[in-house]
């Protein structure tokens, strides 16, 4: 449905405050800005304008004052790889307010801006008592992107909890909301990679669960609750588990670039997948997202081709995780992008299935 300006926010969840400070201005525009601080890669690259969003309400008003320059838009930058400078103009919001918009017997539904952290709505929820993205816990960037690749980890997705979509149409120049349907999740997919540039997120809606079906059949979630002596566990152990198993795989960007998972697990159909499994029986085979597909390991391929550990410069791959691709201090993205080619390159090769990137490429295309 459609309106004039975006829903507001109700009984917003009060937040720690500090010394009185000057309201920000609801938009500013920062000429030839560096992105280095605005990508998990920690690529050095530049924007020829940096839009920075505080109050989505002057949203079409700051995009007045820049058309017709086409638009990127960064939250964290940890979906995307910047192969070369961008071109367009680079649009972060800033908006970080969460808030509690109706509690019913067996859910809460819960409004957060796009420029709050992800990570941080996750403890958020759990403190709150709410269950559902307990497994999605620790993953890099912020809420406004977790729409656009349907982010998901330890058998969870988060297009499963939303229930509304904020945003701006930049086709139609007006306020949208779109719910869950309208949002064609898919495996890392949606309707806002379907349709890139198109929708500008402000806020997403999430339905939390009280009481939600624990997930801990995947990725060792039961052993590391087992290691951490708990018998009955409920949503915050298993975010906890999440947590130290990611920690454990997953090198923090804040000290080694990256983006998370690089490349994402090959789609095919059961008799290709029957065909590989059969020959080699230790790669992992998953449900894939129809009953006449599975979804392959892309992790075992690539450390099956000796890419684990590798390194190519300041490019490289985590000896923690195959799948995560590192920058260990200069690399450039056109540097990591053709390092990730070879490795694509090399699984192809070996066990004739393609793989791709998850992360968005700025500057260059696969």
């Amino acid at each position: 449905m459609r309106g004039r300006d975006p829903p507001p926010p109700r009984g917003t969840v009060p937040r720690r405050r500090g010394p009185a400070m000057t309201a920000p201005a609801p938009w500013s525009l920062t000429e030839n800005a560096p992105l280095q601080a605005l990508n998990t890669f920690h690529v050095a690259a530049r924007a020829p304008r940096l839009l920075r969003i505080a109050d989505p309400a002057a949203l079409p008003e700051a995009l007045a004052a820049v058309a017709p320059a086409p638009l990127l838009v960064l939250g964290s930058g940890s979906n995307v790889l910047l192969a070369a400078d961008p071109e367009d103009t680079v649009l972060c919001f800033e908006n970080r307010d969460i808030a509690i918009l109706e509690h019913r017997a067996d859910h809460t539904v819960v409004q957060a801006g796009a420029g709050v952290s992800w990570h941080e709505l996750v403890l958020w929820s759990l403190a709150e008592g709410l269950s559902g993205l307990e497994n999605l816990a620790l993953i890099p960037g912020t809420v406004g992107a977790a729409p656009i690749q349907n982010i998901g980890a330890y058998g969870a997705q988060v297009g499963e909890f939303i229930q509304l979509v904020d945003a701006w149409d930049t086709r139609d120049g007006a306020w949208v909301q779109l719910d869950q349907d309208a949002c064609r999740f898919g495996y890392r997919d949606s309707l806002f990679k379907q349709e890139p540039d198109r929708y500008l997120i402000t806020a997403v809606q999430f339905r939390l669960p009280l009481l939600n079906e624990l997930r801990l059949d995947y990725a060792g979630i039961r052993e590391e609750l087992q290691a951490m002596g708990v018998e009955l566990p409920v949503a915050a152990d298993v975010a906890n588990a999440v947590i130290a198993i990611r920690r454990r795989k997953l090198p923090d960007p804040e000290r080694l670039g990256n983006a998370g998972s690089f490349f994402k697990n090959p789609m095919l159909p059961c008799e290709q997948a029957e065909l590989l499994q059969h020959r080699y029986p230790e790669l992992p085979v998953f449900d894939g997202d129809s009953e006449g597909r599975r979804k392959l390991s892309a992790a075992w391929m690539i450390q099956a081709c000796g890419w684990k550990g590798r390194r190519e410069g300041d490019a490289g791959v985590s000896p923690e995780h195959a799948l995560v691709l590192v920058n260990h201090g200069n690399a450039s993205g056109a540097e990591l992008l053709a390092f990730a080619r070879r490795i694509s390159a090399s699984v192809l090769e070996t066990f004739g299935v393609p793989i791709e990137p998850e992360p968005r490429l700025i500057g260059a295309r696969w």
